[in-house]
């Protein structure tokens, strides 16, 4: 199973290949996508991501995971999210939401096993 393509990106929107809702911020895995509430989780801006939001992507089998800090980098991810990636076998890429969901599409078109997190705003 492939992961979606990230079909569009601007200020608050984010459209994925094959599917038609629109996300704010969206998490995606080989075989599907979803909006990533926060809420579930108590995540803000600071401390930022954490593992819990992670880990339905983290359970999908991705070997790769990119996370989108959103357009000025508002969103943080700690030290201990990475560890928590590296200490189940998976690479973790952090960028800006533009770049990531560039390098994202390109792994997704080199095959990779890939996932992802994205924030659409600040």
């Amino acid at each position: 199973m492939t992961s979606p393509e990230i079909a569009s990106l601007s200020w608050g929107q984010m459209k994925v290949k094959g599917c038609s809702t629109t996300y704010k911020d969206c998490k995606v895995w080989p075989g599907g996508s979803r909006t990533w509430d926060w809420r579930e989780t108590g995540t803000n801006h600071s401390p930022g991501v954490q593992p819990a939001d992670l880990e339905e992507v983290v359970k999908k089998g991705v070997k790769t995971l990119v996370i989108g800090r959103g357009m000025s980098e508002a969103l943080q991810v700690p030290l201990s999210t990475v560890e928590y990636l590296k200490k189940n076998g998976i690479d973790v890429v952090v960028l800006q939401t533009e770049k990531a969901v560039a390098e994202y599409n390109s792994l997704v078109a080199q095959g990779v096993k890939v996932g992802g997190v994205f924030h659409s705003t600040c």
